[in-house]
């Protein structure tokens, strides 16, 4: 996505250029930018001068977006919501912590755009997050 957003809006980019240079296995890509079209978030032109190119501007576009055309939904537990889960006794409160890690995943893929990641420039809010003491540490 943001090969497509630093391109030239009217210049199609094609798959095989985006597999190479992002080092994507070229059918891997394909599914993808079929999942993504599906979505509406690119669209496709066919011939020598086709390609793929967004289908609306990058700023409006955001991860969240891209994720959920091509993963589904951001925090499904075991292909559920988390809301529509019971569990009982001691775990009671474990849906709750579902729904809150939903929260948290919004509240970081929906406000960056893939302009945004284009761009190296990252909302206020995510970079708070990161600044965070161990946020680039894995736990």
């Amino acid at each position: 996505m943001t090969v497509l957003a630093t391109a030239a809006a009217d210049r199609p980019v094609k798959a095989d250029a985006i597999a190479a240079g992002q080092e994507i296995p070229l059918q891997f890509l394909l599914k993808i930018l079929a999942e993504l079209r599906l979505a509406r978030l690119v669209n496709s032109r066919r011939g020598q001068h086709g390609g793929f190119g967004l289908a609306r501007p990058a700023a409006e576009i955001t991860v969240a977006d891209v994720i959920r055309a091509v993963e589904g939904p951001l925090a499904d537990v075991h292909g559920m919501p988390p809301e529509e889960l019971t569990y009982v006794g001691s775990a009671t409160a474990l849906r709750e912590v579902w729904i809150a890690t939903r929260v948290a995943l919004r509240d970081v893929l929906e406000v960056v755009t893939i302009a945004d990641i284009a761009a190296g420039d990252l909302p206020a809010t995510v970079e708070r997050e990161l600044s965070r003491p161990g946020a680039d540490r894995r736990r």
